[in-house]
């Protein structure tokens, strides 16, 4: 196993889950949180989508790094993919990185501005869903870099720079 995480595009996909599965849970936290008004409760679920959302920066970063190893290996539909994969990826990273700032925004405000808090949780829920949509479109593409069963639509043509 150790051998394997020196392999960027096994890192790759040993993390891409955590943004989509993290932000996932880390919304259905804040909708039970703000539904109960449990300060606690907020809080946790905003632990969780800073840290679910802060984690696609790696994701992103071994990505990059896998592209090189990963090109040769992809049939010309997958490597079409790939770099539909890889533009996705570059345009939305950055709502991941909001979502972070944001969700660590609101656990201060928390503390120090508590009258704020509930629009700012409010606030982070509804940017967590774009977020959420954003990472599934991301992974769409690449799981259909290497998975034919997964390609039930033609590979676009050209990306979209």
């Amino acid at each position: 196993m150790f051998q394997h995480l020196s392999n960027p595009e096994y890192v790759h996909v040993l993390l891409n889950p955590l943004p989509i599965y993290g932000v996932a849970m880390g919304l259905l936290a804040m909708v039970v949180a703000l539904v109960t008004r449990a300060r606690g409760a907020r809080l946790t679920a905003l632990a969780v989508l800073f840290v679910s959302a802060f984690s696609a920066w790696p994701v992103y970063h071994y990505g990059e790094r896998a592209i090189a190893r990963v090109l040769p290996l992809a049939d010309s539909d997958g490597a079409k993919w790939l770099e539909e994969h890889e533009h996705r990826g570059e345009r939305l990273i950055y709502l991941f990185y909001a979502l972070a700032a944001l969700a660590a925004t609101a656990a201060l405000t928390e503390r120090f501005a508590p009258r704020a808090a509930i629009p700012l949780a409010i606030a982070t829920a509804v940017l967590a869903t774009g977020t959420l949509a954003a990472g599934e479109y991301i992974a769409s593409a690449g799981g259909r870099i290497r998975h034919r069963e997964f390609r039930y639509v033609l590979p676009p043509e050209e990306p979209k720079k």
